[in-house]
């Protein structure tokens, strides 16, 4: 995936060059970890990813636009279940991967900035 010609107005509203989704969002499995005593924001069996919008990608929509997306994404038939639990975090439950989770959630954030 090439950022800066798949989503330029996301690109073109970061503070520098960014080249990794990564650097944009934090797409992690989510997992039943037996060995931790932590408490799981997002039990595993509703949402099976769990998502982080960086900051860089949380100045280059802007609040209001964040915001926007959110609930576009609630309404996106490529997530069974979706739950924004702060502006920047959030469980899915979807048959995506990593890459067509970041596909689908970028392609969503750079149709708010249109």
């Amino acid at each position: 995936m090439n950022l800066k010609s798949d989503f330029p107005r996301i690109t073109a509203g970061l503070k520098e060059e960014i080249e990794e989704v990564r650097l944009l969002l934090v797409i992690d499995e989510n997992y039943d970890d037996v060995d931790s005593d932590e408490f799981d924001v997002f039990d595993p069996s509703e949402f099976n990813y769990m998502i982080y919008v960086t900051e860089a990608l949380q100045e280059a929509l802007g609040e209001e636009r964040l915001q926007k997306a959110i609930e576009k994404l609630k309404e996106s038939d490529d997530y069974k279940d979706f739950y924004a639990h702060e502006s920047d975090m959030y469980g899915v439950m979807t048959t995506l991967d990593d890459a067509g989770i970041a596909k689908s959630m970028l392609s969503i954030m750079e149709e708010t900035l249109s």
